[in-house]
């Protein structure tokens, strides 16, 4: 169980539900000191991306990022990272070198992530992993993994697999971006029948329709949209192109960087969660560990109250960091120190 230093509530509360409250109390007194606390500049210990990019390490494995590489204004090598392209080539190079994925591509205006930050969160969920087991962290193919939106780039089962050896199903709303997933995996031996895709018939389906009826995952993992309406998408992704020192006409804001299902939902990234806890108190024994990244923190204390109503037995909160970015996932788990113990037995 992680550490809890918290005052004792006395509420007219269950032992599961005043047990949960004082959880979510921590995680709520951990996230206000974030702003507080010095700002970390590191990435996960284990994360392969800790260091400046190696240009010329980067070129010999993929010679296509090479005419995107050149030298800023400090005399260091780079790209420019408003070019869709640039960034598009800068992955496939860190994939290749760093994960022994040849062939990953993603169709025009889908999604493009950084591979550092999404590497940090499944680090991160390892170590939440580890810590129902005795702090040793599964490897290999027992471990089962599922990524709600998994998105074209496939990109958290990628480095899941190639890191810890584990098994994901990879959902998507967007036939689209199932399809291009399943090229990827087909395309790279290492990923062949350790990922599999599947398609969310659903609008309002996260869970249900994805998961089978005695169906059990490890964790779950996500990267919600997070904006409630495609102006509000506009705009987040208009100031994006202000801090890269760029200004774009809109029908070029809207191509850059995410379709309409990665981007926004109605209700935005708070209501999506919300959802996403309700559905998962209908299978609370089908899954060890529930996780979400959370891009806003205004959005915590309506999503600690969700977990409360919920009833989760174990809240968490990880904070995560690159550069001045501060970002952060929730955890939750239905089950008890003593289910967890044993749950990981089968590992």
């Amino acid at each position: 169980m992680r550490p809890l230093n918290s005052q004792l509530f006395c509420l007219p509360l269950h032992h599961n539900e005043a047990h949960s409250f004082i959880k979510l109390i921590h995680s709520i007194l951990a996230q206000q000191k974030e702003n507080t606390r010095s700002e970390k500049s590191e990435l996960h210990p284990r994360n392969k991306h800790r260091s400046r990019y190696n240009f010329k390490q980067l070129i010999g494995s993929s010679k296509e990022l090479k005419r995107f590489v050149f030298k800023n204004e400090h005399d260091e090598e780079s790209i420019d990272f408003a070019d869709q392209n640039a960034v598009k080539a800068l992955n496939k190079a860190l994939l290749k070198h760093f994960y022994n994925i040849a062939q990953w591509d993603i169709p025009k205006d889908y999604l493009c992530p950084p591979i550092p930050g999404r590497a940090d969160y499944i680090h991160y969920v390892a170590d939440l992993l580890g810590s129902s087991n005795k702090g040793k962290i599964p490897k290999g193919d027992k471990i089962k993994v599922l990524d709600i939106g998994m998105g074209a780039n496939c990109i958290y089962p990628i480095i899941g697999h190639q890191e810890y050896g584990w098994n994901f199903v990879g959902s998507d709303i967007d036939p689209l971006s199932i399809e291009s997933a399943k090229r990827i995996i087909d395309a790279n031996k290492a990923l062949q029948g350790a990922i599999e895709t599947r398609l969310q018939p659903s609008k309002m389906g996260i869970f249900r329709g994805i998961v089978g009826g005695k169906e059990q995952f490890d964790i779950t993992i996500c990267n919600p949209p997070f904006h409630a309406s495609l102006k509000e998408a506009e705009q987040g992704t208009r100031q994006k192109w202000r801090n890269l020192g760029q200004e774009k006409e809109v029908k070029h804001v809207l191509n850059f960087g995410g379709n309409k299902a990665e981007l926004w939902c109605p209700g935005g990234e708070r209501a999506f969660i919300e959802q996403m806890i309700i559905q998962s108190a209908q299978i609370p024994n089908q899954c060890l560990w529930f996780t979400s990244l959370v891009s806003k923190s205004a959005n915590l204390k309506g999503i600690y109250s969700a977990l409360i109503k919920a009833k989760a037995f174990e809240v968490t909160t990880v904070q995560m960091s690159q550069g001045q970015k501060i970002s952060r996932f929730v955890a939750w788990t239905f089950h008890n120190e003593a289910a967890q113990a044993e749950w990981a037995k089968r590992w």
